[in-house]
């Protein structure tokens, strides 16, 4: 061969090379695990009972410990508290219940020390009725006018009338009435949240200067709230809103329920919105460098508008649009065709290129211990952490936390507390925001106050973090061994096959080219179940190994299995390792 082609193979062969590297590799993000946290309820450094950014401060060695990429914090701004730092007053000030801007800075710098990133919770759909722009909007300020959206109402037989049946998450009529204007406001949440109006291009620069202000404090990205409500149809000619048509749902006329919100979220604006937030993030890292920043975004809509927000041909949008299926969806008595059908949906929904993320809980579902039962928390962390993409634990989890009954005179929850006593229990938000259970000390750790803004579990004691340390398979334990398989090639950069066995078995299988195969075994029901696993999957060598087990199983880790039987006691959760690369 003459020397001519020798270097032209040789070229061609580094070309294959650098290409077969690239594609490996990802974006920090891509596999993290991501963690909730509910600062409220997180840990209390100066004993008022309230959780605070001194207290998160103080615990990032421990996201350290379990394996925490990033962490995204509910809302600490500047807020009169309406719906606990979901009304935001000032979308750049830390409110003094959770410290000072100079704590917050404190945060960032030992973030970065500990290697744990921090996402801001951004709540763009709303601000308090306090915030001065609200304020200068009710007063006909000309540059806040048009700042939210304001209606005269109807008048109907000479009574002055809310401007149409629109009805808040909160119950009751989405509008409400400002004395001072003389019109009505919309709020899709609390009165005390007014909505903003996205269609007017100063209210979009306003929230693209407060993205940029935070990402110059260090921040890594930005979890958007309730992005599905940002834009309401558009008036008609005469400045009126339409009806929304009844639903057959509820007969009660201030339930949300009540109606069908074809005009109030998923309108086609506002992935765009989206795209537009993506861009002042990707223009802040051409600028400044770095890592690339996140946006995750929360929409509960229908899974075909949820792909909208990932971006088009033409614009990027949030890397990590929520997966909401497995709370929306997924039922205590679901089986195992149910569960593989859900995630099976979202991985061929997704578009190409893009990246799948798995949810199974936060500060306003209940508990998947309590959705599910404690016996299945295991469960649901294997199949969470060994699943492709990234994973967003909600903080607790990791623990097996449950929910707290809490009464109706110790409910704070606006949503529950916006009604009557009689299913108070059924709107409360309250259970799964007590205070995180650190040990089995005053208040759980928590704080070392008199009393705490929502009591602890009365369990506290038994079920505690620095109890579980000590316990070789509790939940603390089994997850942080999750956690350190996801550092390995095949979980990380492998192909996924989700399959059911049958009703009772579901089976997650992790392959990487001359590599080792993982499967995730869940026994989801109360039978023994004996499953070949070459039945639904191909290519599986003969032997495998258990590398994670649970107090349900009398294997133990490092056992052998054939991949011909294995045998899985009831709600029995595993996984296995091939004994050789495949």
């Amino acid at each position: 061969m003459s020397s001519k082609w020798t270097l032209a193979l040789a070229v061609l062969l580094v070309i294959c090379v650098t290409i077969h590297v690239e594609a490996k590799t990802k974006a920090w993000w891509e596999t993290a695990s991501f963690y909730q946290i509910y600062p409220r309820s997180f840990k209390d450094s100066d004993g008022d009972g309230v959780g605070d950014l001194k207290g998160v401060t103080s615990k990032l060695s421990y996201l350290k410990e379990i394996g925490i990429a990033a962490t995204w914090l509910s809302p600490f701004l500047k807020s009169p508290m309406a719906d606990f730092g979901y009304d935001i007053s000032n979308f750049t000030e830390v409110d003094p219940l959770f410290g000072t801007m100079e704590d917050f800075e404190e945060l960032m710098k030992k973030s970065k020390e500990q290697g744990v990133r921090i996402i801001l919770d951004f709540v763009p759909n709303h601000s308090s009725d306090e915030c001065e722009w609200f304020v200068k909007s009710a007063q006909n300020d000309p540059e806040y006018k048009d700042y939210y959206i304001w209606h005269p109402g109807r008048i109907v037989n000479g009574t002055r009338l809310v401007p149409n049946n629109w009805v808040s998450v909160f119950r009751g009529s989405a509008w409400e009435w400002h004395e001072g204007r003389q019109e009505y406001y919309l709020h899709q949440f609390h009165k005390k949240q007014p909505d903003f109006n996205f269609r007017n291009p100063k209210v979009r620069e306003a929230m693209n200067n407060i993205l940029r202000f935070w990402l110059n404090k260090g921040i890594d990205g930005f979890r958007v709230d309730a992005i599905y409500h940002a834009f309401e149809i558009a008036p008609d000619a005469e400045g009126n809103y339409p009806d929304e048509p009844r639903n057959d749902w509820t007969n009660d006329p201030d339930d949300y329920g009540y109606v069908h919100h074809i005009y109030t979220v998923d309108q086609p604006e506002t992935p765009l919105l989206v795209y537009e937030w993506r861009q002042v993030l990707d223009q802040f890292q051409k600028d400044h460098g770095g890592d690339e920043r996140i946006l995750m975004v929360e929409t509960w809509s229908p899974i075909e508008i949820v792909m909208e927000y990932y971006g088009n041909s033409t614009a990027e949008g949030a890397q990590i649009p929520f997966n909401f299926q497995m709370i929306s969806y997924l039922y205590n008595d679901s089986d195992a065709y149910h569960y593989a059908n859900l995630i099976n949906e979202w991985l061929s929904k997704m578009p190409a290129g893009r990246t799948a993320n798995w949810v199974v809980g936060n500060h306003d579902k209940n508990r998947v211990g309590s959705r599910f039962g404690p016996e299945r928390m295991d469960m649901f962390n294997m199949l969470l952490l060994t699943l492709p993409g990234c994973s967003v634990t909600y903080n607790g989890e990791e623990i097996g936390m449950t929910d707290v009954w809490i009464s109706w005179q110790e409910t704070v929850d606006p949503q529950a507390c916006n009604g009557v006593e009689e299913g108070y229990e059924y709107r409360s938000r309250d259970p799964a925001r007590t205070p995180f259970q650190w040990s089995d000390e005053l208040n759980a750790g928590f704080s070392t106050g008199n009393e705490t803004w929502l009591p602890v579990s009365p369990d506290y004691k038994r079920d505690n973090l620095k109890r579980q340390r000590g316990i070789s398979l509790s939940h603390l334990n089994i997850f942080k061994q999750l956690q350190l398989l996801r550092a390995e090639n095949t979980l990380r950069d492998g192909e996924a096959e989700v399959k059911a066995l049958n009703a009772d078995v579901l089976a997650v299988k992790r392959s990487l080219y001359n590599d080792f195969t993982y499967i995730t075994l869940m026994n989801i029901f109360d039978s023994v179940q004996t499953v070949n696993l070459n039945d639904i999957f191909s290519n599986l060598p003969i032997e495998f190994q258990y590398v994670v087990v649970t107090d349900k199983s009398i294997r133990r880790k490092g056992d052998k299995v054939s991949s011909t039987k294995v045998i899985l006691l009831p709600k029995e959760a595993v996984v296995l390792k091939s004994t050789i690369k495949v």
